[in-house]
């Protein structure tokens, strides 16, 4: 089993590549792979690995897990990273476990329902349960009761949304759909649809960074810089721990 860490930014990825043993680059599709081992534990377990980073939004996503699949061979993909915290009680700091994603930002209609993905008869992409379930285990002991860790609905789009107006105006529409939101990001949706489509098992997790308001720029960078790459390193660690 070969799986795959992905991140958009550097930052949500930090320490990963200097932990790898053997480890090698590749430059493929504009991409930069670098392929290693985990290192083993005390059973003697470990996993081969590939990190990447697929840089900002849902096309260069895509792109990158179809890279990792059809390229490098992996059999799972795993995303982490930060987004907007949007559901009542997501705060900045919390950890949100993607149950299912959606794209927020798809609008067929009237040919299809808004939202639904066209030939695929559904609105939302569930993620694989029993990595998740690994995730939300691994999130909640890094967390502790510092903050909360959640799982439930994300979605994605090719928008950064940080106003309040924005924000309030996101989670009343898809709310009143049935869509109960809990975070908002730019790049997990389009990884789902890629990973369903190659039936290869995928979760993602998101440290809240910002609540996706007039402060989320400010409060965006300066949460990648100083607690992204931390929480990321404790909560992959115990996921691969797990699996």
């Amino acid at each position: 089993m070969t799986i795959a860490i992905l991140s958009a930014l550097p930052e949500e990825q930090a320490g990963w590549v200097e932990s790898l043993q053997g480890v090698r680059g590749t430059r493929h599709a504009g991409r930069q792979f670098w392929q290693g081992r985990w290192p083993a534990d005390a059973a003697g377990a470990g996993h081969d690995l590939v990190c990447a980073l697929s840089g900002i939004g849902k096309v260069a996503a895509a792109t990158t897990a179809a890279a990792l699949i059809e390229r490098f061979g992996v059999t799972r993909i795993v995303f982490t990273g930060v987004a907007g915290g949007v559901g009542a009680g997501v705060q900045v700091g919390d950890v949100v476990v993607a149950s299912e994603y959606l794209q927020h930002d798809f609008d067929a209609s009237p040919l299809f329902p808004r939202w639904e993905l066209p030939g695929y008869g559904r609105t939302r992409l569930a993620c694989d349960p029993v990595m998740s379930a690994a995730l939300h285990a691994a999130s909640q002991d890094c967390v502790g009761h510092a903050a909360r860790a959640h799982q439930g609905l994300v979605v994605s789009g090719d928008q950064f949304v940080g106003t309040a107006l924005a924000s309030q105006a996101l989670r009343s529409g898809l709310e009143a759909a049935g869509h109960p939101v809990l975070a908002v990001e730019m790049e997990g949706a389009a990884v789902a649809q890629t990973c369903h489509d190659y039936g290869v098992p995928f979760a993602a997790m998101r440290t809240i960074s910002d609540r996706a308001d007039d402060s989320a720029s400010v409060d965006f960078a300066d949460f990648v810089r100083n607690v992204a790459s931390r929480y990321a390193q404790q909560i992959l660690t115990g996921f691969l721990q797990r699996l």
